[in-house]
């Protein structure tokens, strides 16, 4: 028998790290080469990684929710062959790498580390007998009583593992897993990135909201003119619409390159299509919208977002929009402050299209009215520009035989 060490390949677009999601096997297990050996998540996507050869699993690294670089051992196997310390990533051995934690075949017993006799069980945590000390003199820090009484736990109930039975901050982490009715979820995978993401785009841009009304009565009766309720929705000849009106505003049709401090704008539309999935939030890309016509636009958007909901888009697939549209459709409310979509400067949200009195020309009149609620990064779109953008957007949507021209 000899052993193949494999390393974690590049995942493509230049990754330099991925994070676990889930091992399709365990230390121990027998597996064929080609099987499904590990689900990673990068930036874009959730890549399913096969087994490079076919052996007996000595080792995986890491842990669900665990970062893995690229070149760093990823898991090691017996097999028949010679011994090799092939990778996938980097046929030399030596490469230099951190490792995250092994999980290896060895037991651990509860004595055999500090860290081992720290972890007590949650269950065992809630049912140990009351200390006969009282809350106030609980061996912990103030930090920590304050986070016992935000968190409800009572202190006197907690087995402290620190020196002398001091309650620590990873004690009171365990005794609210264990608590009755709290369900405790890794934030992993395309949530982590989605969290990172909006956390950051929040962070740096500063955002500028623009809500505006649009009467869509014609652009009602148009769409059930020409494929009728079940065939066409607002959203083609609102992407259309919008990539039109971006000819007059390319700072709208941009990215900020913030490593080189330059605003790249683009002459073609590559439109984002926020899609919610199983798996959080993605934005799947239509690129080149004015290339399609309206039939083969709506039916690009359905492809491109059933792809994102099966998981089977490729990753170029959701990568590279130059602007992003977002809607919740029948739930999209009266209005709404949507997140950019960095590197991109601007975003626009659909909220829903209801039937409503309104005045025109002096007179009370039922029109079916929808609101637009956009947010642009007012470091590069003025408030002008992105009200005139807005604006002309509206214009085409009113007059629905404008999105033809």
């Amino acid at each position: 028998m000899a052993r193949f060490v494999m390393r974690l390949p590049d995942l493509g677009e230049g990754t330099v790290s991925a994070e676990v999601i889930a091992w399709k096997t365990r230390v121990g297990e027998v597996i064929a080469e080609d099987a499904p050996l590990v689900e990673m998540s990068t930036e874009k996507a959730v890549v399913e990684v096969p087994s490079p050869v076919s052996g007996r699993v000595v080792a995986l690294t890491g842990q669900p929710g665990d970062v893995v670089a690229v070149g760093a051992e990823l898991a090691v196997f017996e097999t028949d062959g010679a011994a090799s310390g092939a990778s996938l990533a980097d046929p030399a051995p030596a490469l230099a790498s951190t490792p995250a934690p092994v999980v290896a075949a060895a037991a651990v017993t509860p004595e055999s580390t500090p860290a081992a006799r720290a972890a007590v069980a949650p269950s065992a945590i809630l049912s140990a007998p009351p200390r006969s000390l009282a809350i106030s003199r609980a061996q912990a820090s103030p930090a920590v009583r304050r986070k016992a009484f935000e968190c409800g736990l009572d202190l006197s109930s907690i087995v402290g593992s620190g020196p002398g039975g001091r309650i620590l901050d990873e004690d009171l982490e365990r005794a609210r897993a264990g608590t009755p009715g709290v369900e405790e979820i890794p934030v992993i995978g395309i949530r982590r990135v989605i969290a990172q993401r909006m956390a950051e785009a929040k962070r740096v841009a500063p955002h500028f909201a623009y809500i505006e009304e649009v009467d869509v009565t014609a652009l009602e009766a148009l769409r059930l003119r020409l494929g009728g309720a079940s065939k066409l929705t607002y959203l083609p000849f609102i992407t259309r619409a919008l990539a039109l009106v971006l000819r007059e505003f390319p700072q709208c049709n941009a990215h900020y390159d913030e490593k080189r401090n330059v605003i790249r704008r683009y002459a073609d539309v590559h439109a984002g299509i926020a899609t919610q999935t199983a798996d959080g939030l993605k934005v799947p890309v239509v690129r080149n919208v004015l290339d399609h016509d309206l039939e083969s636009l709506s039916a690009e958007l359905r492809r491109v977002s059933e792809a994102a909901r099966e998981g089977s888009a490729r990753r170029e697939e959701l990568s590279g929009s130059t602007i992003t549209i977002t809607s919740l459709g029948k739930l999209g409310g009266i209005a709404a402050t949507p997140i950019l979509n960095l590197p991109e400067v601007a975003i626009i949200g659909i909220n829903k299209a209801i039937e409503r009195v309104v005045v025109q020309d002096g007179k009370m009149v039922i029109r079916r009215m929808m609101n637009l609620s956009s947010s642009f990064d007012h470091r590069f779109v003025d408030g002008f520009d992105a009200a005139a953008m807005i604006q002309a957007l509206k214009v085409k949507l009113e007059q629905p035989e404008s999105i033809f021209e």
